[in-house]
């Protein structure tokens, strides 16, 4: 029986927060496993609410980091590890493999890696190849007519070139070495670590 689609609204400061892609749903949300294994519980806060796509975009690029090791690696494998359906995963790495971010082969023996350096590639490079450009805080108030008045609007523009700057200054590499200390668990322990 095919699970119906779902909505899931962006709620990421500096992309529309009236913008919302509709996806298959990838899993019940009731049968997930809060703080499982992967970055999601060493690195992301739980209360920052970010679009199932740009939260899966991030585990899985870091994925490709922290355990690729300059290999090819399956989406199927990535899939498992970070707990992410390997349809909905593979959707997302096109928009990665469009924004150049990773490098896709086909066939037996294929899989993704990074096309640059973890050091070379942002969070933000992550987050605008999934939901598109970060701008101003795009349509914030635009529907609120006089209630606008009465609001702080003046905040929104803040918070989003903030969350983008953030964003901007947070490389994948960054992301590893934090994950290392953290001891989120690696496919090859006796990969390079990330340490200082």
């Amino acid at each position: 029986m095919r699970r119906p689609d779902r909505t899931v609204e962006v709620f990421t400061v500096g992309v529309s927060a009236h913008r919302a892609a509709t996806l298959p749903d990838p899993e019940p949300i009731a049968s997930r496993k809060p703080g499982g294994p992967g970055l999601r519980s060493a690195i992301l806060d739980p209360n920052m609410r970010l679009s199932l796509q740009v939260h899966y975009a991030i585990c899985g690029i870091f994925d490709l980091a922290y355990n690729g090791q300059g290999q090819l690696v399956q989406v199927r494998v990535i899939g498992e590890r970070q707990g992410i359906p390997t349809r909905y995963l593979e959707q997302i790495f096109q928009r990665l493999r469009k924004a150049d971010l990773i490098i896709g082969k086909r066939g037996p023996g294929g899989g993704y890696t990074l096309s640059r350096p973890p050091s070379r590639i942002t969070l933000r490079e992550v987050v605008e190849a999934v939901e598109g450009p970060l701008g101003a805080a795009d349509g914030w108030g635009d529907d609120a007519g006089d209630a606008s008045q009465n609001r702080p609007d003046f905040l929104w523009p803040e918070l989003a070139s903030g969350f983008a700057q953030v964003l901007s200054s947070t490389t994948l590499e960054q992301l590893c070495r934090r994950a290392a200390r953290a001891a989120v668990r690696r496919a090859h322990p006796e990969a390079l670590t990330y340490q200082i």
